[in-house]
């Protein structure tokens, strides 16, 4: 270690580019670093062999003022070293005998001189980081802010004319129900009075005729009485005439009056996709009802179809079914609107539907069977075919894509039920039925396993 101090002679080595350095200090620093390194260059050129300005106090080799020098404390020498390992600012005495003997020393004027150089290298560095930025913000973002203007505004034209669109259809089938609607009344109104005169005539007749025939009863003399079968039976004949009335489905409007494809469908999709969609997210099966047929997951939300049947009976429960696959929700609904959707996966047979809560459980008959009853509404699929199946009818479905996932939608103000596919939000059935109690979702299974999704 002393042969390397007295290599370096302890003394701050001439160097040029110290004093370049210390007028680069002096320079305006708003100045591009560019500008500031050719003018480092220019002025290493003026300042070579040139010696310490005694006028001034400044070395022109080290760039240190003799006012600004410190001296160490324990030598009471210039600190013109500085230590690596600890750090600091030190004196030749410190690294030859003193605390930093042995650790790696280096003249102060080429650590200034490195710490400098990184400055420029830093300096250089940030200068072309914010000139990638003003580029970014005046090409880049601009361009952008233009974009986002044109696509908003083409996005604000879209959904105007969108629902302008949908405003005018939904106006005019809107039009075409209401007169739809006030056609059949008025037909209706008139079947009404048109019967409603018919009897009353009918009835006058045969107040007419009765009065005659208990006139004749009262009055008549015992030989006017028995030469008058013939007048009585012609009375009674043209009372007999009148026939007895009856109720027909002329006297009511149509079932299917009001009804339309365009309006069931935007009212499915805004009670499905609207900001006021409804669900019931506490929906699973009660394990009570599940057949032995099936096998229920843990969470209560899976049913899958088993191939050979279980070797022990379960427990006896008024609740379960005993033959047919099926399975019934936990939640009763007789109010609201209601919807969940049950993942059928690749199952090649299921029901899914709703049931009263009275549905039969036992037995192998139409009684406790899906659809083959007047208590159960169900979208029936098996072997590629899709179905709606109430009270043993059944009506086949148009099934372009075969949907893995079935929506069900109970809208119990309106009593309608609606089967759905949830990804396209299109109508595969829908029903409108006056339930007369409590409903629960209903399932069967008989291919692999379906799921209720929340």
């Amino acid at each position: 270690m002393t042969a390397q101090l007295v290599n370096c002679a302890l003394t701050s080595p001439s160097s040029p580019a110290a004093a370049a350095v210390a007028k680069l200090g002096q320079m305006d620093r708003e100045l591009p670093i560019f500008s500031v390194m050719e003018r480092h260059q220019e002025v290493e050129g003026d300042s070579a062999g040139k010696a310490t300005d005694a006028e001034s106090g400044i070395d022109a080799e080290s760039g240190i003022s003799a006012g600004e020098s410190e001296l160490c404390v324990e030598h009471e020498t210039e600190l013109d070293w500085f230590c690596g390992t600890e750090q600091k600012l030190i004196c030749s005495h410190c690294a030859i005998v003193g605390d930093c003997r042995g650790h790696s020393v280096t003249p102060l004027v080429e650590r200034a001189t490195g710490v400098r150089n990184r400055l420029v290298d830093v300096c250089e560095k940030i200068q072309l980081q914010a000139q990638r930025i003003e580029k970014f913000i005046d090409q880049t973002l601009s361009v952008k802010e233009q974009k986002l203007q044109t696509a908003a505004s083409r996005a604000r034209e879209q959904v105007v004319a969108q629902v302008t669109a949908a405003r005018e259809a939904l106006e005019e089938e809107e039009q075409r129900l209401l007169e739809e609607v006030q056609r059949e009344e008025e037909r209706v109104e008139e079947c009404l009075l048109t019967q409603r005169a018919h009897w009353k005539q009918a009835l006058a007749n045969l107040s007419h005729t009765r009065s005659s025939l208990v006139h004749m009863l009262t009055h008549a003399p015992d030989t006017q009485l028995a030469n008058s079968a013939q007048e009585i039976a012609d009375r009674v004949e043209e009372s007999e005439g009148v026939g007895e009335p009856c109720d027909t489905d002329q006297l009511q409007m149509k079932a299917d009056c009001g009804e339309s494809k365009l309006l069931r469908g935007l009212w499915a999709t805004a009670l499905l996709l609207g900001p006021n969609a409804f669900g019931s997210p506490n929906l699973m099966f009660d394990e009570r009802t599940v057949s032995p047929l099936l096998s229920l997951s843990d969470d209560f939300r899976t049913l899958t179809f088993l191939h050979k049947k279980p070797r022990h009976d379960q427990q006896y429960d008024p609740a379960r079914f005993d033959s047919w696959p099926n399975a019934l929700g936990s939640l009763l609904m007789s109010s609201g609107t209601h919807s969940w959707v049950v993942d059928v996966g690749q199952s090649a047979a299921f029901k899914v539907g709703v049931c009263y809560a009275t549905l039969e459980r036992k037995g192998s008959g139409n009684g406790p069977r899906l659809g083959y009853n007047g208590q159960s509404w169900v979208l029936s699929h098996y072997d590629g075919d899709y179905s709606f199946i109430h009270g043993g009818k059944s009506v086949p479905l148009q099934v372009v894509k075969r949907p893995q996932r079935i929506g069900l939608l109970l809208d119990w103000p309106s009593q309608t039920l609606m089967f759905y596919e949830p990804d396209s939000s299109a109508v595969l059935y829908s029903v409108t039925h006056l339930f007369s109690g409590p409903l629960l979702a209903a399932c069967a299974v008989t291919d692999q396993s379906v799921t209720i999704l929340h």
